[in-house]
């Protein structure tokens, strides 16, 4: 992926040796990577995936003071992550105008350990996630060691799906999807999975909008890239995480196939009208 000579966006807040600290009771985070260390952790080292991904819901409800901000701007994972936010801005800036809206941009922030957020304490094990409250992005970059050492899907391309994905969530929150599914769940919390599962399915199609409008406008794409970015989605798909034991019934974020499909779906059409996960069987 071609990053030399791209815009860096402002929306990026760097957390790295902060130290990580207190929590926020709220909203649940929503998480391309929360089940794939839960899974990880449960099929490979034996812990209870409950453990791990309490922490993304938990904590106390009583706010601290944020942590301390330290600054990493030569880390040339910082500025890759500024490139790949201000093409997402870029692409969702213009898709929200063809539709009359006006796009306001999430915030990545990048820690290690655990950090604050509004949705409860932020932690390496849930992976990285979405807070609606506060509308950031999270991520450790750990979880991309995890990413391409455990998981077999490496590649800088991979590692901008992710971050498109978590994005395709704020989307979906700027546009009160999050809250329709929400209130779904109210009325029929027997359906609570499929719902999970269409809204994950949802971002990744958005993360193919991302692909499409970003290549469309730029250029940015080099030989491999894509297959990068599918290997990924194959990679957390919820019946490569559970392997053997894998219980459909369990699933929230969708088969390896349904995730590429749905990438792949975005990519091609680079529009949100092909991503209506929530039509159809």
């Amino acid at each position: 992926m071609r990053i030399d000579g791209e815009r860096e966006s402002n929306n990026v807040e760097d957390r790295r040796g902060s130290g990580g600290g207190g929590m926020m009771g709220g909203k649940r985070g929503i998480g391309i990577g929360s089940i794939v260390i839960a899974a990880i952790a449960y099929f490979v080292f034996g812990i209870n995936p409950m453990t791990t991904l309490s922490v993304v819901g938990g904590g106390s409800s009583q706010p601290t003071q944020q942590a301390p901000v330290v600054a990493n701007s030569n880390d040339p994972l910082n500025k890759f992550a500024k490139v790949v936010m201000a093409q997402t801005e870029d692409a969702w800036t213009q898709a929200f105008k063809e539709q009359g809206k006006v796009y306001k941009p999430t915030k990545l922030v990048i820690f290690t350990g655990r950090t604050q957020t509004d949705c409860g304490p932020g932690d390496t094990a849930a992976g990285p996630f979405y807070c609606p409250a506060d509308q950031n992005v999270y991520i450790d970059p750990q979880f991309y060691a995890t990413l391409s050492k455990q998981l077999g899907a490496s590649g800088d391309f991979a590692r901008a799906y992710v971050l498109a994905h978590e994005v395709g969530h704020h989307v979906q929150n700027q546009l009160g999807i999050m809250d329709k599914m929400e209130q779904a769940k109210r009325k029929n919390p027997r359906a609570a999975n499929q719902l999970s599962v269409r809204l994950e399915l949802q971002a990744d199609c958005f993360a193919g909008v991302w692909a499409r409008r970003t290549e469309n406008s730029r250029k940015v794409l080099e030989p491999g890239d894509l297959q990068e970015a599918m290997t990924a989605a194959a990679a957390v798909g919820d019946d490569k995480l559970q392997g053997s034991r894998a219980r459909p019934e369990s699933f929230t974020h969708g088969t390896s196939e349904q995730r590429m499909s749905w990438f792949k779906k975005g990519f091609e059409g680079g529009n949100m009208g092909n991503c209506n996960t929530f039509a159809g069987a």
